[in-house]
C-alpha cells in the first residue's frame, strides 16, 4: 500500500513537491482539466507546471479529468476522452489516467454508464490505463451501474471508513482534509493498493 494525494489549481501555484515527497507521499494524481465549465473544455491552469515539478521531485504521477453534467451518453463520453487525451498527450504517468465522475445527474444512470464505458474504452484504445473516480455511494451506487464497469479500475472516495458498496478498487480516497508539508490548506488523501508503476512500465501503458 502506498500513500498519495490528488491536487488541482485549488492548491495554488506554489506546491513544494520536494517537501511533499520527503513527507512520505509516494504518488500524486493531478487534475488535467475537465468539461464542467460554462465555457466548455479546459486545462487546469497549473497542470503542466505541477506535472513537471512532481516528476522532478521523484513522485509517481497520475492524472484526472472532471467530466461535466453533459457527460451523459456514449457520444459525450467519447468527446471528453478525446479532450482528455489531447491535454495529457506526450506525458508519462506511473498511475492511472482517471475519469472523475461526480456531476452527471442521478436520473440518468444508463446514459451515465454508457458515457463512462465509452470514455474508458477510448482511453484504453490509445494505450492508457484508465480508472473511474467516484464516491462510493453518491457516485458508483447512485449515478452508475457498477456491474457494467467490472472491466475498469476504480478510484473510490469514502471518508470515515473504507468503501462499502464498491468491493474491488485500486485507490481509496480516504480524506478531503489532509495536511501535507509543502501544501497550504487541506488536500485529498489516497491509498493505492496496486503496483501501478510496474504495470505501466511492463505493459508499456500511459506513455511508457
Amino acid at each position: 500500500m502506498n500513500k498519495g494525494i490528488d491536487i488541482s489549481s485549488w492548491q495554488g501555484a506554489n506546491v513544494d513537491f520536494v517537501r511533499v515527497k520527503q513527507s512520505g507521499i509516494d504518488f500524486v494524481i493531478l487534475k488535467a482539466g475537465g468539461s464542467d465549465s460554462k465555457s466548455g473544455n479546459y486545462t487546469d491552469k497549473y497542470f503542466n507546471q505541477n506535472y513537471e515539478r512532481a516528476k522532478a521531485a521523484g513522485l509517481n504521477v497520475g492524472a484526472y479529468y472532471f467530466v461535466g453534467a453533459s457527460c451523459k451518453s456514449a457520444e459525450r463520453g467519447a468527446e471528453d476522452a478525446i479532450k482528455f487525451a489531447d491535454i495529457i498527450k506526450g506525458k508519462q504517468f506511473e498511475y492511472p489516467v482517471c475519469m472523475d465522475f461526480e456531476a452527471p445527474s442521478i436520473l440518468n444512470k444508463r446514459g451515465n454508464t454508457d458515457a463512462a464505458i465509452t470514455f474508458c474504452a477510448c482511453m484504453e484504445s490509445w494505450g492508457y490505463y484508465v480508472s473511474i473516480y467516484a464516491s462510493d455511494i453518491s457516485g458508483f451506487k447512485s449515478r452508475l451501474y457498477l456491474d457494467d464497469l467490472k472491466a475498469y479500475d476504480k478510484w473510490v472516495a469514502r471518508y470515515g471508513s473504507s468503501p462499502k458498496y464498491v468491493k474491488s478498487y485500486g485507490i481509496w480516497q480516504y480524506s478531503s482534509k489532509g495536511s501535507v508539508p509543502g501544501i497550504k490548506g487541506n488536500v485529498d488523501m489516497d491509498y493505492s493498493y496496486k503496483n501501478y508503476p510496474q504495470i505501466m512500465r511492463s505493459k508499456h501503458l500511459n506513455g511508457f
